[in-house]
């Protein structure tokens, strides 16, 4: 068996996996930063409980149990009180969990540029003061929110040579984690979600996950669920869905609205070229094909009762 890779930043620890006590039907949500967690962690919570009522915050049903903020012993405690079929968040790749056949892995794609753009503005929304409080470790350069424009800092991005482990979050990063993932799609507990599919048709998206994850739901309560994972119905209900040890400024700006393809309009065309020459050196050519696929330049989403209509919004 190959040897489990440990994943380290200031604030996680993929070693927290070690051993974990999974169960039957258990749901990894494996993403990277800013390419649709809480989307997918929405989505699993309402195939679970097939209502949008949900009986607490994201953050207490989909625990991050790479996430320094509260012990480990204290976050397997949780999970383990819990009675519904679990959803447990990470942001480490698939060669840093144990993946036990009785769990499946949903590792959601984005493209990267559009990544880049929502990390510039989610650095700048966190208060960093109270997530030192919370870890108990200072980064070396702990004020980490960007502080160039927009434009040169996503070139620096494109342009950063380091390696995955270093930072997950960079270009190498995020596509060592969609390069993982790609070459385990043949795996029976490994699922591969585009965010531009989620965009797209939500409904159509949600009910082929609920297929991959043997959830049964009835045709009645499909409109109610798919609403509920709306962007508007998300931003509006942030105060109770996410952020409950409160680290964001604002919960609110969490679900910065934008248009898909952002960033392709802050680059030159020698800009753009350079991100897709930078990019054939770091992932295969067929996962780049399907991870750069060019969706309509105002994304669709489903609203609830099954229609499609256009929407400028990012959900994160």
């Amino acid at each position: 068996m190959p040897e489990v890779v440990r994943y380290r930043s200031p604030d996680e620890d993929s070693a927290r996996w070690a051993g974990f006590p999974f169960r039957d039907g258990d749901i990894v949500i494996s993403t990277r930063s800013k390419s649709g967690t809480t989307w997918l962690q929405m989505i699993c919570a309402l195939l679970v409980f097939q209502t949008p009522r949900l009986p607490d915050s994201l953050g207490n049903l989909s625990p991050w149990l790479d996430w320094l903020v509260a012990p480990r012993d204290q976050v397997v405690a949780h999970l383990e009180q819990q009675r519904h079929r679990r959803f447990i968040k990470t942001h480490t790749p698939l060669d840093g969990l144990p993946l036990d056949p009785r769990a499946a892995f949903v590792v959601v794609a984005r493209h990267p540029l559009d990544i880049a753009v929502s990390l510039y503005h989610h650095s700048r929304n966190i208060d960093r003061t109270r997530l030192q409080e919370l870890t108990g470790r200072v980064h070396a350069a702990d004020d980490r929110a960007p502080r160039l424009p927009l434009h040169e800092w996503l070139v620096g991005w494109i342009e950063w040579q380091g390696s995955p482990s270093q930072e997950l979050d960079s270009l190498p990063g995020v596509l060592w984690h969609f390069s993982d993932a790609w070459s385990r799609r043949s795996m029976h507990n490994v699922h591969l979600v585009h965010y531009a599919d989620l965009s797209t048709n939500l409904e159509e998206s949600m009910r082929a996950l609920a297929t991959q994850l043997d959830f049964d739901v009835p045709d009645d309560r499909w409109p109610d669920i798919v609403g509920a994972a709306s962007f508007e119905r998300m931003r509006a209900r942030a105060d109770v869905l996410i952020d409950p040890v409160g680290v964001l400024k604002d919960r609110t700006g969490f679900f910065r609205r934008g248009i898909t393809g952002e960033a392709r309009e802050h680059l030159s065309a020698e800009e753009l070229a350079r991100y897709h020459v930078r990019a054939e050196t770091l992932a295969p050519p067929d996962l780049l094909a399907w991870l750069h696929r060019r969706p309509p330049r105002l994304l669709q989403s489903s609203t609830p009762g099954g229609a499609v209509t256009p929407s400028r919004v990012e959900h994160r």
